[in-house]
């Protein structure tokens, strides 16, 4: 009896990780191709369209412009562009979803 118990609880276990899973997976790819900003650990910040991630949070973003951290808070300065850039996810600080571009998808356009 002990034996079932651990068996059916460790089923029970294993489909609660695989719907979390499935769950994660849907939200990241309803993620795809939309705009992100990334800051960075040393102050830069990076928008571009979310292409893909691994386990290790490492971001890959197309057409990415960088803006540097300015020491002048009035003057954003201008991006430099990268095109394709792959961010190490021990160097994210934040990602944000730009709102134009969710309320694209919510809109339909």
């Amino acid at each position: 009896m002990e034996t079932e118990r651990e068996e059916n609880g460790t089923e029970m276990q294993t489909e609660v990780e695989a719907s979390a899973y499935s769950l994660a997976r849907c939200k990241l790819e309803n993620l795809l191709n939309k705009s992100m900003r990334i800051r960075m650990t040393d102050g830069r910040t990076l928008v571009g369209l979310f292409l893909c991630t691994d386990r290790d949070c490492n971001v890959i973003l197309g057409s990415a412009q960088e803006f540097l951290k300015s020491t002048d808070s009035f003057s954003q300065g201008e991006p430099r562009v990268l095109g394709l850039a792959m961010i190490p996810g021990h160097h994210v600080v934040s990602i944000e979803v730009e709102s134009d571009s969710l309320q694209m998808t919510t809109h339909g356009l």
